[in-house]
Parts: structure tokens; sequence; C-alpha cells
């Protein structure tokens, strides 16, 4: 099964799979930053896009899988908002330099040189005195997938630690950086005890 495959599988159903209300991470963030322009990569079924879309923020969002695009259409429609959203690969992306105020990645896995080029690319999306929030996967979230069942991929290439993620993003100024134990409860797929690391870079 593809990549896309699976994820179109995973978002076909009438539930949201992650649920409807934004991360807990990223709600707390978002709320502290004038609403400007917002890039949301990997955004899945939109959750965190109406959120920020509620809040008077503009928002651009995109992901590889058309169910996940149908279903946040859905979920921005209900919430009488609007949202600018595409189906694409990061690899796809042509969007102008120094233009976001904003980018959220929130869960948004990727593996070794993929994952440090397509933080870099991001970090050229953001404006002067703009902010990225992140929250991921930390590499302990193995263990807990195994006592807790609580999400995240299986492959360790595709988890985060903080030095890779400090590493990736070193052009911008570090406001957070940390690896907790958090309790999830997002939907179906990220449900109990988990570690993540959470990150929030500006660029100056």
């Amino acid at each position: 099964m593809s990549n896309i495959e699976f994820w179109n599988n995973r978002y076909k159903s009438d539930e949201y799979a992650y649920g409807t209300e934004p991360n807990a991470f990223f709600n707390e963030w978002i709320d502290k930053i004038q609403p400007g322009k917002i890039l949301l990569p990997a955004e899945g079924e939109g959750r965190n896009a109406i959120y920020a879309a509620k809040l008077g923020w503009d928002v651009i969002a995109f992901d590889n899988s058309i169910e996940a695009k149908n279903k946040a259409m859905k979920l921005a429609d209900i919430n009488n908002v609007k949202i600018n959203y595409f189906c694409a690969e990061f690899e796809d992306l042509n969007l102008e330099k120094n233009s976001f105020d904003a980018i959220g990645l929130i869960f948004a896995h990727f593996a070794g040189n993929k994952r440090r080029e397509f933080h870099n690319e991001l970090t050229n999306y953001l404006k002067f005195g703009g902010y990225i929030i992140l929250e991921g996967f930390s590499k302990k979230q193995l263990d807990y997938q195994k006592k807790f069942n609580s999400g995240g991929p299986s492959n360790v290439e595709l988890l985060f630690s903080e030095e890779e993620i400090k590493d990736d993003f070193k052009a911008l100024e570090t406001i957070k950086l940390e690896t907790i134990e958090t309790e999830l409860n997002e939907g179906l797929h990220h449900k109990g005890l988990a570690s993540v690391v959470r990150y929030v870079g500006k660029k100056v």
C-alpha cells in the first residue's frame, strides 16, 4: 500500500481520525500570536486549520490525501470559516518565500534527509518575525506505542529528537524545545500516554 493509499483509507470514514479539536500545544501558542497568514503542512482533516481560521488567520493548508481535504472542507463549512486547502506533496510546493507569519507542523513526520530538506524549505517560507510551532512524536514513542498504543510511526527514522529539530531549524531563534510525556486525546489514533517533542522557533 502506498503512502497516499494509507492516508486515504484512514480518512475516508465519516469519523474524524484525530478528532475535530485543535492540538493542545498548537492551540496554546497560536493564541499568543497576532493573526496573519499561516501555513499548515500535512494538515490532515483540518482541525488546526479550522481553529486558526476562527481566530482570524488567513489559512493555507495542504496534505497528500484527497480524503483529508474533503473532511477538512466539510469541517470548515460546519464552522462557517474559509480555508485554502490543496492536495500536494512537499516536493510540489511553489509558495512565496518570506510570506507566512506562522507555520504549524503538528505530527508531520518525514524521514531523514526529507525531513531536513522540508524543514529547511519551510524556514524560507517564514517571514522575519514569524514562528514555527511544532509537535511530533519523539524517538521514545516506540516504547509508549507498545505500552499504551498511543499512536505514531513505527519507524524510528520518522520520529524526532531535540537535537534533530534544533539542527533542522538552526536558522531560527529557539523559543521552546522540550521532550515531554503527555496524555493525548485526539480522536481514535492519538489516545493515551505519549512522548512528544515540542518546539517553537522565531525567524529573526
